[in-house]
């Protein structure tokens, strides 16, 4: 019997051709948010959920983003029970932060959780993203916040950050970074690449001490409502190209041995 091949190449005969390709693009994934200096060395998390389950994948609590490998990722069921072999443990905030989203929807499949620089220092701001540019004002209309209780370890924390959460595609969690879910693993980096550039923008443009120009009420309206028609949920195929021209650049960047 010959082997299953997949989009990532050949699938491993004791796995699933689903799961298989689950496991290559968050391994991609992780790769990526290494590649764009996102990573916290291994303190931050993204989760997958295998297709057709309600089980998802998690980055080994050891090992840092840019050694995930697909094979490496480990499965968890929604009680935090380890589903695959490992060396390493699941963190046990990420799993709390994770498992909320994913047990809430069966239409949010991928979460992507960062503490990057500008993320938080966004957070850590009262009045959160500032409507001052067409980048932030393009974000707004899928923004909510979530307030700081501790590090997560409270399982019921869970229900608050679903709560926050509502029907948006970022979530800030203040005072500690930002997060953001999706259909599929591109639609959640998708999401993340648009706020982090906005978050940047942000210090930059503060950073000036310049006088800065305000927009009138009316615009910012307009802009939110034509992003809301741009980038609202028309299915995850709209967020496939862009994703496709991720994995592009990440074997252009680093090779392929995240498919391992």
């Amino acid at each position: 019997m010959s082997a299953a091949l997949g989009q990532f190449g050949t699938v491993p005969a004791s796995m699933a051709p689903e799961e298989w390709h689950a496991r290559c693009e968050l391994a991609a994934c992780y790769r990526l948010i290494d590649l764009y200096g996102w990573s916290d060395f291994f303190g931050t998390h993204i989760s997958l959920r295998v297709p057709g389950t309600d089980h998802f994948l998690l980055n080994p609590f050891g090992m840092l983003f840019d050694e995930i490998t697909a094979s490496s990722l480990i499965k968890v069921d929604q009680d935090g029970q380890l589903l695959s072999e490992s060396e390493f443990p699941i963190n046990p905030a990420g799993f709390t932060i994770h498992s909320a989203i994913h047990m809430s929807s069966h239409q949010l499949n991928a979460v992507l959780h960062t503490h990057t620089r500008a993320g938080n220092a966004v957070a850590c701001m009262e009045d959160g993203l500032l409507p001052n540019n067409q980048k932030s004002l393009t974000l707004i209309g899928f923004i909510a916040y979530h307030d700081y209780e501790s590090i997560a370890l409270n399982h019921e924390e869970r229900a608050r950050i679903v709560n926050d959460l509502g029907d948006k595609r970022v979530l800030v969690l203040r005072n500690h970074g930002l997060l953001t879910v999706g259909e599929t693993i591109g639609e959640a980096f998708t999401w993340m690449a648009r706020m982090e550039t906005a978050c940047a923008y942000q210090l930059d443009i503060l950073s000036t001490g310049q006088k800065l120009r305000d927009l009138s009420k009316e615009v910012q309206e307009t802009v939110i409502n034509q992003a809301t028609e741009i980038f609202g949920r028309r299915g995850p195929s709209r967020y496939q190209p862009q994703w496709n021209a991720m994995l592009r650049k990440l074997e252009r960047s680093s090779g392929d041995d995240w498919r391992r």
